[in-house]
C-alpha cells in the first residue's frame, strides 16, 4: 500500500500538469469532457514512468525490484483504485449539480403573498424561466432603433417594444418622418420607463433558442383600471403629451376618463414634444372637467412617495413607484419588505443600497429597519413584488455606467464570494468604482470550488462581458481563453479587417458563422461566392472555418464576405466617406443596374455611383449587360461631395484626350450610321473618325410614331446630315436628331448661369417620376416639372402624359444658384408652340422617310408625285364606291389610289365607271394614296386658276406670315387637319392638332367643315412645291368641354386686366374682370414699400374701373363658385414696372431683416397683441408693451388702433416657418435694434432665445407691474411677452420716503430703465429695473446723495435705508440695489432696545452714519447711535488702555446667546464675551437656565483685541480664587494684536495676514454674503483650520454630545490637556508680544527692527512686522529678503513658527508676483519640501479663498481631495467652498468622501455636512444627511442635539416639534433622556405656551414611571 500510496501521490501532480497542457484554448464542454475522458489512456505511461523512477541507479544485473507479477498486481490495483475515484467525483458532481439545480429552480421561482403560507428561502428575481405576460417591469432604455426600442430589464434581461406598441395615441409632427426619427423623439438612451410584459416567443435568429421578450410601453396597459378616484395628491403617475398648448401640455395616462394638464414653466428645455413620455406629480385634480394639474420637476419627482390609499389594488401599482418600507427579514440572496400595510415584497441582492455589499451585508438590514424602495416587478399573476434599493433608482436616476463591453482590468478586488454562485468584485474604474460579478461558469474553464480558489479582497484580472444596465452591474469573466483573439466583442469588429470564424449554421439568406469568442456574424447568400448563385456552395459546411473580410458592423449586426477579389484585395478599404479621396483606388461591389450608370456599395454601408459615361462601355452597349448586381470591380475615385455623394469610375487609368478632338456640347455634327443595337443607332462622326456617337430611338424624331419607322428603315452607311451633340461619355457622345433641338440648338442652355426665369427653352424628358418629370437640356444640365405644374388639368398618372425622350418646352419657375436646382412648368397654356416647327419637322421627316423607303425597294418609283400637286385639279375615274367614300383611279398611274370621303363629295352624285375632276387636297408618298376633293366651291376656284399658272401660285403668296384667317376643315387626319381658306381662293394648307408637351394628352375632336381661326405660319416658296402650314389658335389645341376654359387661358401670371371693385373690405378689394373671373387687392398691394397711408382703400367705391396686374393665383377663395380667384395688384412699380419686378412679385421675395421699418394693417386685436398684415403671405404682430412706453399711451391701447389701420414698426424677429415677424414701434425701439446690426454691440446684448434681442443697458422700456414681492422684495416687471425684470426697493422712487412701495399696484404700466442684465449659471437671465425719475430722464439731481459704488463711502458719511432683515444680533439696511449694510445690535440706539424686531421692521426707513467700509470683502458697517462718531471711537480705545489682561471686573449681562454672555463692564461702556467654556468649571448644558439678563457678575479678562475692540472674558471660580494664574485653555488661540505706529505698514500686514470667519453676527438667508464677510477679520496665517472657520456653536455642539458617552470621556480628557500645554506656550509669546506693544516698544526703523529678530529670532510674528514694514516703504524686494532670511533663521523644530513665514511668504507673492500664481505655485513647492504638506494645503487655500481666486481655489481642492483622501478637515473644506457658490451636485462630493475616508470619520463628516448644508446650502440636503445617520446611530445625543439646534434655528414650528417628539421617544439611558427632555422644555419656554410646557413635563414624568416599572 506504500507503493501505492507513492503512486497516487505522484500521479496527482501529473495529472495537473496533463491537464494544463490539454487545457483548451477554446474554452467549451466538449473540449473539457474529451480532456477529462482522456485521462485514462496515460494512466499505463503515468504509472511505468513512476516505477522506473524508484529503481536504484545501479541495480545488479540489470533487473527491477519487483517482478512482473508483482508489478501487474501493483498496476491492477492502482488502476481499481483511480477508477473509483473517479467514480466518486463523477457521483459528487452529479449531486453538485442536482443541488445547483434544485437551489436553481428554488431561485428562479416567484413567491407571492400568502401563496405558500410559508416564509421564502430566497428572494424574488425575473428569470427567462419565469418571465409571463402581464408582468409589469421597470426598465432603461439602452438601444433606440429605427422600428423598435431596446429596455434593459431587472436581471440583466433585455426586452423588446416594436414602434407601434410605444404610444396609444397618434402623433403627428407635421411632416413625414420616419419610425426611428419619431422614436428617437420620444426617448432617449439611459431614460427609466415601466412596461408590460406582452409575449415572450422564441428567438428563431439565435441558434441557443433563447426567448425573446415582447414589451409594451403603452399606458392604457400599465393604468388598466385607474380611475379619477384613485388618483391622490402627490401621487407620481407616468404620462404622455398628447398636444402642446401656449401655455401647457395636455397629458394622457392612459384612461379616457381624465386627462392632465402641465403648464409651461422656465426651466422647460423647449424639447418636449408630442408623444413624448414623462413622469409627473400630481398637483391638483379638477373633479368637474376631469382634468389633473400636474408638474414634472425631476426633483419634485424624485422625492415623492405613493400613500397608503384605501383600496389600492396591486393592479393599481406601477413599477418605479417609491413607497415606504420596513425590513421584515433576511433572505439567502436580498431581504423581504412589508409596504403600504398589506403588501409585502424582496429586494434582490443585486439591488441593496450599497453598490458594493460585503459578506457581511445582512448586519445593515435589522428588523423593523426603515428604508425608501422602488417598485422593480409585478407578477399579478403570483402577486409577487420586486422592490430596489439602489440608490441612483430610488432618485429615479440611471445608474452610471463607466465601463464598456470588452475592457480589460487587471486589479480588479473580490468583494464577496457567493457559494455554487459566483464572484462580486469591485472595478477601478474612472472616475469612480463600479461593481461587477462573475458567474460561476465564466471564472474558470475548469469546475472548481470557489471558496478555495478565491479569497475576498484578492486581486484579479478580468474581462467585461456585457452590462446589467438597470441594477449598474457589469458581467465578467476570469478565464485565461477569454484574453485571447483580436475579437472579443462588437466593438473589437473593424469594416475591413480579416478574420477566421466557424461556421454554424446555413440558412437560405446566407451562411451564420461565429468567431472564437462567441461573436457571431452573417454571411449574405451574394457575398459567399463570386457569381450570381441561387443557394449556398458546399464549401460552407456547419463546422469549416474559413477566412472572411468584414464588410459592415452597425448595431452589433456584423456581416462578413467570402468573395475572394475581396478577401484577397491589397487596395485599400473603403469604409467610411472620411476615408474616400479623389484618386483613390478600391474595390467594391455592384448593387444596382440602372440606364443611367451603376451603384457601387464599400465598407460598412458607405455608397457610389458610377455614372453611365464612366463605366467603360462600348458605343451601344448597355450596362447590364456587361456588368451584373454582385460583381466585384475596382473603382477609382473621382468626386467627392459634402452631401456624402460619391462619384466613382470604373476606368482606373487615365486618359487625356486633346483639347482639339473634342466636341463641345450644343454643337451640330454629321455622322454615317456603323451599327444598330436594340436601343438605338451607333454613329461614326464624319470630321472625327475615332469618335462614335450613340442616337436613342427616342431621339430620332420629335414625333414618336416615326422614330419608330424610321429605327425600321435605318441601315449602316446612313448619312445623318444635323445631329446635336447632347452630352459626351468619355469618347463616346450621345447625339439626338430631332429637328426642333438642332433648330434651337443655340438657344439651349447648358450651363445654370445661362437659365433665366420667366423664358420659354427647349429639352427632353430624361426621366419620369411619381412626382413629376426631369427634363434635360445640353449636358447633364437638368431641370424638374412637379407634376401639379406639368398639365393644365389635374392628371392621377404623369406617365399618361408623358414618355421618357419626349421633346418638350419648359417654362423656367424660378432657378437657385445655391442648391443648382431649377423648377420647371410643361403646362400647355405657358408652353405652347409660337410657330409651326413641330408640323414642319413632321412632314420634312415624312419625306426622308419615304426617300430611305425608295432606297430600299428598287420598283418603288416617285415620279408620280409631281403629277399630283395639292390644291391641283386631276382627272380620275371613279371605281368603287363605299361606306367610307370614293375610290378613284388614275389612267397613267395605275399604283396611286384617290380617296374622295363622303364629306368632299359636295352635291356632285356619282357612279362607278364615271371621270370626274378633282382637287388634290393631300398626298401620302408612303401609302401612294391621294386625297381628293369634288366640291365644286374648291373645284371652281382652282379652275378659274388653270389658265394663269402664276394665279394658282399667287394664292398662297398673297398670304403674309402670322396673318390671322378664318379657314374650313377640310380632312382630319391623326396628327393634323387640311384646311381650306376660303377669302384665299381656297388655298390649302395643314395645321398641326397636337404639340410638344401634349403628344400623349387627348386633343380636341375637329369635324369635316369646322370653322377654325389659324395663322400663317410658313408660306411656301414660288418656286418650291412646298407646304402651307397654319398654327390654330389656343382654344384650338385644348382639351375642354366648357366655353369657360377657354377664356381663362387668355390670362396668365403678369396679364393686365381692367376689372371693377364689387366689395370693399377692411384688408381686402374684391374685383370682377373678363368673363366671369374674380380677383382681390391686398391692402399691401396699393401703395408702395415706404409709403404711408392711414387707410389706403379711403379713396376707393363700388363699381369703380381701374387696371390691375395678375400676380398670382388665389389662395383665399372669396368667390369659388363663381369662377377662379386671381391675386391683383395695383402698385405702382407693379404696373410700370419690368418683367424681374413682376418675377419677384409672383414670388413674392420679400426681403425681410431684423430692424428693418415695415408697415403693416391691422388684421385684429386683443387684449396685449396686435395682429397685422405686412404682405399677402407675411404676418406680423405688436406686443402692447412695445408699442410705447409711456404709460398713458399704453392704457389706452386698444383704442389706438383700428382694422385696417397702417402702423409703421420695426422688425425684431422673424420666424420663416410660420411666415411672422414680431415688430415693435418705430419710435420705441428702432435705434436700439438698428444698432444692434450697425454697431454690432455683442458684449451688451443677449442672445434672442431669451427675447433679449432688442435690449440693451441703459434702454427706456415699457413694463406692466406683475407682482410686488413681499417685504423689501420690491417689484417684479414685466418687459417682454416672456420676459421679467425687478425693481430693487431702492430704485423705486427718487427720495427716500417711509413706504415707496405704496404708489404701485399690480397690472400698472410704468416706464423704466434697463440698469444691468447678467446671466445666472443656471442660464437664468436677471433684468434689473429702475423707476427712479432721475435714472429715466438720464438726470442725477437729487434731494438725497445715493451711493452706488462702495468706493464712494468713507466713514462718517450720513447714508439712508430701508431695513433689510433682523436678527436678535441686529439688522441690515439696504442702501442701493448693489450694497447693503450692516448694523450691530449695539448700534442701533444709544439705548438698550428689548425687541429689535418690534423697533426696526423690515422696510423702516432709518438715517445712519457709516463707521467702517472694507472694498475688498464688500463689507459697510454704520450705526444708528447718536453723537460724533470719531470722538466715541477715539474714547473707546482709549478706555481699553485702563483694561489689561488678568483684571478682576464686574458687570452686569446684557444678552444671552447659545454659545455665551455678553457682559457689560461696569463704569465702561465696554462689551465683551464669556464663551460658555469659560462660564464655569463644570460642564454647562443650557446657559438660559442659569443666567437671565441684567444679572451682576464677576469676570476675568482674558484677552484684549484692540484692534477689532473685542474683549474676551472667564467666568471660572478657578480664574477668580486664583487671579494671578494664567489659564487660557479655552481663549480664542488666532488673535494677535498688531501695532499702530503706521498706517501704512498697519495696511501691509493686512495684505499678509489671512482673513478668519468668526463674527457676532451669524448668517442669515437674505444677507448671506454681508453676514459672511462680516465674519472675517485678520489672524495669523497659521491658525487657518476648517474647524475654526465654521462656526463654533457646532463644535460644541459636538463636544457637549460626545461629553455624554462614556466611552469617549478618557480620550476627551487626554486631548484637552494636550491641547491645554500647546495654548499655554502659544499664550506666553502673545503675551509678551502684547506687552512690549502696550509699553510702547514697537520698532519705528529698521535698526529697531534688526535689534528685535535678534533678540527674539525664533518669532515668527515678529519677523512677519518687519516684512510689514518693509512693504509700507514700498521696497518688495527687501521684504522677500526677509522672508528668505527668517526661514533660514528660526530654529527647524519650530515648525508652526516656519510655517506663519512661509504663509506670509505666500500672501506677498500673490499680491506682488510676477505673475502673482506663477511665483506662489513655484514657492509652494519648495515650501513642500519643509512642511506638513496637508497644514501647507489648507494655509494655500485660505489665501487663495481671501483674494477670492475662484479658478485657484477648485484646482487646489481637486488635488487636495486626491491627495488628502482620508482627511476629514479637507473634504469639509470643499464641500464648504462649493456651498458658497451656489452650485449644484453636491451629493456627488458627499459620496467621494465617504468611499474615499475610514468609517470612523463618517459620522464627523456626514454630521459637519448636514450643518454647512443648513447654514449655506438646501437645508432639505441637511435633513436628509441627519436623518441618515440617526438611523444609523439613534443613541447619539450630540447628533440630535446638533439636529435639532438646526432646526429650532430655521424656526419651523411644525418640523421642531415633531422632531423632538422623536427623540424623547427613544430607548436612551436616563442621563441622555434628561438632556433631551431639558432641551424641550428650555425651547417650549422660550417660543411655546402653557400647554406645550405642561405636555413636556408630563412625557418627561411619564419616561420617568416607565423607567422605573
Amino acid at each position: 500500500m506504500g507503493a501505492h500510496g507513492d503512486h497516487k501521490k505522484k500521479r496527482e501532480p501529473e495529472k495537473n500538469r496533463m491537464n494544463n497542457a490539454l487545457k483548451p484554448h477554446k474554452p467549451s464542454k466538449k473540449a473539457r469532457t474529451e480532456v477529462k475522458n482522456n485521462f485514462s489512456a496515460p494512466s499505463e505511461m503515468v504509472t511505468s514512468f513512476h516505477v522506473e523512477a524508484d529503481d536504484p541507479d545501479f541495480p545488479r544485473g540489470g533487473g527491477s525490484i519487483l517482478s512482473r507479477q508483482e508489478e501487474a498486481e501493483a498496476r491492477a490495483e492502482a488502476e481499481a483504485e483511480f477508477e473509483s475515484e473517479q467514480d466518486k467525483s463523477r457521483r459528487k458532481k452529479k449531486v453538485t449539480k442536482r443541488l445547483l439545480k434544485d437551489a436553481e429552480d428554488d431561485m428562479g421561482s416567484l413567491f407571492g403573498e400568502g401563496i405558500t403560507g410559508k416564509l421564502p428561502k430566497y428572494a424574488n428575481r425575473i428569470t427567462l424561466k419565469n418571465i409571463s405576460a402581464r408582468m409589469k417591469l421597470w426598465g432603461i432604455i439602452v438601444e433606440i432603433n429605427q422600428k423598435d426600442v431596446v429596455i434593459g430589464l431587472p436581471g440583466g434581461l433585455r426586452g423588446f417594444v416594436h414602434a407601434e406598441e410605444v404610444t396609444d395615441i397618434l402623433v403627428n409632427c407635421g411632416n413625414k418622418i420616419s419610425e426611428g426619427c419619431l422614436l428617437s423623439s420620444i426617448f432617449h438612451i439611459g431614460q427609466l420607463v415601466p412596461c408590460i410584459v406582452l409575449r415572450v416567443d422564441d428567438d428563431k435568429k439565435d441558434g441557443k433558442g433563447n426567448k425573446r421578450i415582447w414589451l409594451s410601453l403603452r399606458l392604457s396597459l400599465l393604468h388598466k383600471g385607474l380611475s379619477l378616484d384613485a388618483v391622490q395628491d402627490g401621487m407620481v403617475l407616468n404620462a404622455q403629451v398628447k398636444s402642446v398648448e401656449d401655455h401647457g401640455y395636455i397629458l394622457y395616462f392612459g384612461v379616457s376618463s381624465f386627462t392632465g394638464f402641465l403648464p409651461r414653466s422656465e426651466r422647460d428645455d423647449g424639447h418636449t414634444t408630442a408623444g413624448k413620455i414623462m413622469q409627473c406629480v400630481v398637483r391638483g385634480i379638477d373633479k368637474t372637467r376631469g382634468v389633473v394639474h400636474v408638474d414634472s420637476d425631476s426633483e419634485l419627482v424624485s422625492k415623492c412617495i405613493i400613500k397608503d390609499i384605501k383600496g389600492l389594488s396591486i393592479d393599481l401599482l406601477v413599477p418605479g413607484m417609491m413607497v415606504h418600507a420596513r425590513v421584515c427579514s433576511a433572505l439567502e440572496n436580498g431581504i423581504m419588505l412589508s409596504f403600504l400595510t398589506y403588501f409585502t415584497g424582496t429586494v434582490d441582492m443585486f439591488h441593496l443600497e450599497n453598490s458594493f455589499p460585503t459578506g457581511t451585508w445582512k448586519d445593515s438590514y435589522n428588523k423593523n429597519k426603515k428604508v425608501n424602495a422602488r417598485i422593480l416587478f409585478i407578477d399579478p399573476s403570483t402577486r409577487a413584488v420586486g422592490l430596489t434599493l439602489n440608490k441612483n433608482l430610488v432618485n429615479n436616476k440611471a445608474p452610471p455606467a463607466y465601463i464598456k463591453t470588452g475592457e480589460i482590468y487587471d486589479n480588479s478586488r473580490i468583494l464577496r464570494i457567493d457559494r455554487e454562485l459566483g464572484l462580486l468584485l469591485e472595478i477601478p474604474s474612472s472616475p469612480a468604482p463600479s461593481p461587477a460579478y462573475v458567474s460561476i461558469f465564466d471564472v474558470s474553464d475548469e469546475v472548481l470550488k470557489l471558496e478555495k480558489k478565491f479569497k475576498e479582497g484578492e486581486y484579479v484580472r478580468v474581462r467585461i462581458l456585457g452590462m446589467r444596465h438597470l441594477e449598474g452591474l457589469a458581467t465578467g469573466t476570469l478565464k485565461a481563453s477569454a484574453f485571447e483573439g483580436s475579437v472579443f466583442t462588437h466593438s473589437d469588429v473593424k469594416p475591413g479587417m480579416l478574420v477566421k470564424a466557424k461556421v454554424i449554421a446555413v440558412e437560405n439568406v446566407g451562411a451564420i458563422v461565429q468567431f472564437a469568442s462567441g461573436v457571431k456574424a452573417l454571411c449574405p447568400l451574394p457575398h459567399m461566392s463570386e457569381l450570381e448563385i441561387a443557394k449556398p456552395p458546399k464549401k460552407f459546411k456547419v463546422g469549416a472555418e474559413l477566412l472572411f473580410r468584414v464588410l459592415g458592423c452597425k448595431s452589433k449586426r456584423i456581416t462578413l464576405t467570402y468573395k475572394k477579389s475581396l478577401v484577397k484585395s491589397k487596395l485599400n478599404v473603403l469604409a467610411s466617406y472620411a476615408d474616400a479621396t479623389e484618386g483613390l483606388v478600391t474595390h467594391g461591389w455592384i448593387t444596382k443596374i440602372e440606364k443611367h450608370g451603376c451603384f457601387v456599395r464599400f465598407y460598412n454601408g458607405v455608397q457610389g455611383f458610377a455614372h453611365r459615361s464612366e463605366l467603360g462601355l462600348e458605343p451601344g452597349s448597355e450596362a447590364d449587360y456587361v456588368y451584373h448586381v454582385g460583381q466585384v470591380v475596382k473603382c477609382r475615385i473621382i468626386s467627392v461631395a459634402p452631401s456624402r455623394r460619391i462619384c466613382v469610375s470604373f476606368v482606373t487609368s487615365l486618359k487625356r484626350t486633346s483639347d482639339d478632338g473634342m466636341v463641345k456640347n450644343g454643337s451640330v455634327v454629321s455622322g454615317v450610321v456603323d451599327r444598330l443595337t436594340p436601343t438605338g443607332v451607333i454613329v461614326n462622326l464624319t470630321k472625327n473618325g475615332y469618335l462614335k456617337g450613340t442616337l436613342s430611338v427616342d431621339h430620332l424624331a420629335d414625333n414618336n410614331g416615326q422614330a419608330t419607322l424610321l429605327k425600321s428603315l435605318l441601315r449602316p452607311g446612313y448619312e445623318f446630315d444635323q445631329l446635336l451633340v447632347l452630352d459626351s461619355e468619355g469618347t463616346s457622345l450621345i447625339l439626338s436628331a430631332k429637328h426642333s433641338l438642332i433648330n434651337s440648338a443655340m438657344d439651349i442652355p447648358s450651363e445654370l448661369a445661362q437659365i433665366r426665369p420667366l423664358t420659354v427653352v427647349y429639352g427632353y424628358i430624361c426621366n419620369i417620376i411619381e412626382s413629376g418629370c426631369f427634363i434635360r437640356f445640353l449636358g447633364r444640365l437638368t431641370g424638374f416639372s412637379p407634376k401639379h405644374m406639368a398639365t393644365d388639368e389635374t392628371i392621377d398618372n404623369i406617365l399618361d402624359a408623358f414618355y421618357v425622350g419626349q421633346t418638350v418646352r419648359s417654362y423656367i419657375l424660378n432657378v437657385n444658384s445655391e442648391s443648382g436646382r431649377i423648377k420647371l412648368s410643361l403646362k400647355q397654356s405657358l408652353c405652347s408652340s409660337p410657330d409651326v416647327s413641330f408640323i414642319r419637322g413632321y412632314f420634312l421627316l415624312e419625306e426622308k422617310i419615304v426617300a430611305m423607303q425608295n432606297s430600299d425597294v428598287k420598283d418603288f418609283d416617285l415620279s408620280w408625285a409631281k403629277n399630283f400637286r395639292i390644291g391641283s385639279l386631276v382627272e380620275g375615274e371613279i371605281q368603287e364606291i363605299k361606306e367610307m367614300g370614293v375610290i378613284v383611279c388614275f389612267k397613267n398611274h395605275n399604283d396611286v389610289v384617290g380617296f374622295v370621303s363622303h364629306h368632299q363629295l359636295g352635291d356632285v352624285k356619282v357612279e362607278v365607271g364615271m371621270v370626274v375632276t378633282a382637287l388634290v387636297l393631300d398626298i401620302s408618298k408612303l401609302d401612294c394614296l391621294v386625297d381628293l376633293s369634288l366640291k365644286p366651291e374648291l373645284v371652281g376656284s382652282a379652275s378659274a386658276e388653270v389658265t394663269k399658272k402664276k394665279r394658282r401660285r399667287n394664292t398662297s403668296v398673297d398670304l403674309k406670315l402670322h396673318q390671322t384667317v378664318n379657314a374650313v376643315v377640310e380632312i382630319v387626319k391623326q396628327n393634323y387637319l387640311v384646311l381650306s381658306v376660303p377669302e384665299y381662293s381656297n388655298a390649302i394648307g395643314f395645321a398641326s392638332v397636337t404639340d410638344y408637351n401634349i403628344q400623349k394628352l387627348p386633343h380636341k375632336h375637329f369635324k369635316n367643315g369646322e370653322s377654325v381661326v389659324a395663322t400663317v405660319g410658313e408660306v411656301p416658296c414660288s418656286d418650291s412645291p412646298g407646304r402651307l402650314l397654319f398654327l390654330l389658335n389656343t382654344d384650338g389645341l385644348e382639351n375642354t368641354n366648357s366655353k369657360r376654359a377657354k377664356r381663362k387661358s387668355s390670362y396668365t401670371v403678369g396679364s393686365l386686366v381692367e376689372a371693377e371693385i364689387v366689395n370693399i373690405k377692411p384688408l381686402e378689394l374684391h374685383l370682377k374682370f373678363g368673363f366671369g373671373l374674380y380677383g382681390r387687392i391686398h391692402i399691401t398691394e396699393v401703395l408702395e414699400d415706404g409709403e404711408s397711408m392711414k387707410y389706403p382703400f379711403a379713396g376707393f367705391k363700388v363699381g369703380q374701373l381701374l387696371n390691375a396686374r395678375i400676380v398670382g393665383k388665389g389662395t383665399h377663395p372669396f368667390n369659388s363658385a363663381k369662377g377662379k380667384n386671381w391675386e391683383l395688384s395695383i402698385r405702382p412699380s407693379v404696373m410700370s414696372g419690368s418683367m424681374d419686378t413682376v418675377t419677384s412679385c409672383i414670388g413674392e421675395q420679400l426681403d425681410f431683416s431684423v430692424g428693418r421699418s415695415v408697415i403693416g394693417y391691422v388684421v385684429k386685436l386683443d387684449s396685449d397683441w396686435v395682429w397685422l398684415s405686412v404682405s399677402r403671405s407675411y404676418t406680423a404682430h405688436l406686443y402692447i408693451l412695445d408699442s410705447s412706453c409711456e404709460p398713458n399711451e399704453l392704457e389706452k391701447f386698444q383704442q389706438s388702433y383700428n382694422v385696417g389701420q397702417a402702423v409703421k414698426g420695426c422688425i425684431l424677429s422673424i420666424n420663416t416657418e410660420k411666415k411672422l415677424l414680431r415688430l415693435a414701434s418705430e419710435r420705441l425701439s428702432f435705434n436700439a435694434v438698428v444698432n444692434h446690426e450697425m454697431d454690432n454691440r455683442n458684449d451688451e446684448k443677449i442672445p434672442s432665445e431669451h427675447g433679449l434681442q432688442q435690449f440693451s443697458e441703459g434702454d427706456i422700456v415699457a413694463g406692466r407691474i406683475k407682482m410686488i414681492l413681499p417685504g423689501v422684495g420690491g417689484l417684479r416687471v414685466q418687459i417682454g411677452p416672456h420676459l421679467f425684470g425687478r425693481v430693487h426697493y431702492t430704485e423705486l422712487v427718487d427720495e427716500w420716503v417711509p413706504e415707496p412701495i405704496g404708489g404701485y399696484r399690480e397690472g400698472q404700466f410704468v416706464k423704466c430703465r434697463i440698469l444691468q442684465i447678467s446671466r445666472s449659471a443656471e442660464g437664468f437671465v436677471h433684468v434689473d429695473l429702475s423707476l427712479r425719475a432721475s435714472v429715466i430722464s438720464g438726470s442725477r439731481h437729487n434731494s438725497f446723495d445715493r451711493f452706488e459704488n462702495i468706493d464712494d463711502l468713507r466713514p462718517n458719511m450720513k447714508v439712508q435705508g430701508y431695513v433689510k432683515n433682523v436678527t436678535a444680533k441686529g439688522c441690515f439696511i439696504l442702501i442701493s440695489g448693489a450694497m447693503d449694510a450692516r448694523i450691530l445690535l449695539s448700534n442701533l440706539s444709544d439705548g438698550y432696545i428689548d425687541s429689535p424686531e418690534k423697533e426696526f421692521p423690515v422696510g423702516k426707513l432709518v438715517h445712519a452714519k457709516v463707521l467702517s467700509v472694507e472694498p475688498l470683502s464688500k463689507r459697510i458697517e454704520v450705526t444708528l447711535r447718536s453723537g460724533s462718531m470719531p470722538d466715541k471711537v477715539k474714547s473707546t480705545t482709549g478706555s481699553f488702555l485702563d483694561l489689561h489682561v488678568g483684571n478682576i471686573v464686574t458687570g452686569h449681562i446684557r444678552r444671552i446667546e447659545s454659545f455665551g454672555l455678553f457682559v457689560t463692564i461696569d463704569k465702561s461702556n465696554m462689551v465683551g464675551l464669556c464663551h460658555i467654556s469659560e462660564i464655569s468649571d463644570e460642564h454647562i448644558d443650557n446657559i438660559e437656565a442659569c443666567y437671565r439678563a441684567g444679572d451682576s457678575v464677576v469676570a476675568k479678562i482674558l484677552k484684549i483685541d484692540e484692534e477689532r475692540q473685542r474683549i474676551s472674558l472667564g467666568m471660572k471660580k478657578s480664574y477668580i480664587e486664583d487671579a494671578v494664574g494664567v489659564n487660557l485653555s479655552h481663549a480664542v488661540d488666532e488673535n494677535h494684536v498688531t501695532d499702530n505706529y503706521n498706517e501704512g505698514a498697519s495696511s501691509m500686514v493686512d495684505a499678509l495676514l489671512v482673513t478668519q470667519c468668526n463674527s457676532d453676527l451669524s448668517d442669515s438667508g437674505d444677507s448671506e454674503t454681508q453676514s459672511e464677510h462680516g465674519r472675517k477679520a485678520s489672524v495669523l496665517p497659521l491658525q487657518v483650520s476648517l474647524e475654526d472657520s465654521e462656526n463654533s456653536d457646532v463644535d460644541g455642539l459636538v463636544t457637549s454630545g460626545q461629553d455624554d458617552t462614556k466611552e469617549n470621556e478618557g480620550a476627551t480628557k487626554k486631548d484637552r490637556r494636550t491641547k491645554k500645554k500647546a495654548k499655554e506656550e502659544k499664550e506666553l509669546e502673545i503675551t509678551a508680544c502684547e506687552e512690549r506693544r502696550l509699553q510702547n516698544d514697537m520698532p519705528r526703523t529698521e535698526d529697531e527692527f534688526e535689534k528685535l529678530v535678534r533678540s527674539s529670532p525664533n518669532s515668527s510674528f515678529v519677523w512677519i512686522k518687519y516684512m510689514a514694514y518693509m512693504l509700507s516703504l514700498a521696497d518688495v524686494e527687501k521684504a522677500r529678503s526677509i522672508a528668505e532670511r527668517a526661514l533660514r533663521t528660526i530654529n527647524i523644530r519650530e515648525e508652526g513658527e516656519k510655517l506663519n513665514i512661509w504663509v506670509a511668504y505666500f500672501n506677498l507673492e500673490n499680491e506682488y508676483g510676477s505673475p502673482p500664481e506663477e511665483a506662489v505655485k513655484k514657492l509652494f513647492q519648495r515650501a513642500l519640501q519643509y512642511c506638513d504638506p496637508k497644514k501647507l494645503h489648507l494655509a494655500l487655500l485660505g489665501v487663495y479663498e481671501r483674494t477670492e481666486q475662484e479658478n485657484m481655489v477648485d484646482e487646489l481642492l481637486e488635488r487636495m481631495t486626491k491627495k488628502f483622501k482620508h482627511s476629514c478637515k479637507v473634504w469639509l473644506r470643499y464641500v464648504q467652498s462649493f456651498l458658497k457658490k451656489n452650485k449644484d451636485g453636491i451629493q456627488s462630493i458627499v459620496n467621494r468622501a465617504l468611499l474615499s475616508l475610514p468609517r470612523k470619520k463618517h459620522i464627523k463628516f456626514i454630521s459637519q455636512t448636514a450643518l454647512l448644508e443648513f447654514k449655506s446650502g438646501v437645508p432639505d440636503r441637511g435633513r436628509s444627511m441627519f436623518e441618515s445617520i440617526l438611523r444609523e446611530y439613534p443613541k447619539r445625543t450630540d447628533l440630535w442635539s446638533m439636529y435639532l439646534d438646526q432646526e429650532i434655528r430655521l424656526g419651523d414650528v411644525e418640523v421642531i416639534g415633531s422632531l423632538f417628539e422623536r427623540a424623547t421617544c427613544l430607548s436612551l439611558p436616563p442621563k441622555k433622556m434628561k438632556f433631551l427632555f431639558k432641551k424641550y422644555l428650555d425651547y417650549e419656554k422660550a417660543h411655546g405656551d402653557d400647554s406645550t410646557i405642561e405636555h413636556v413635563k408630563q412625557k418627561a414624568l411619564e419616561f420617568v414611571e416607565n423607567s422605573l416599572v
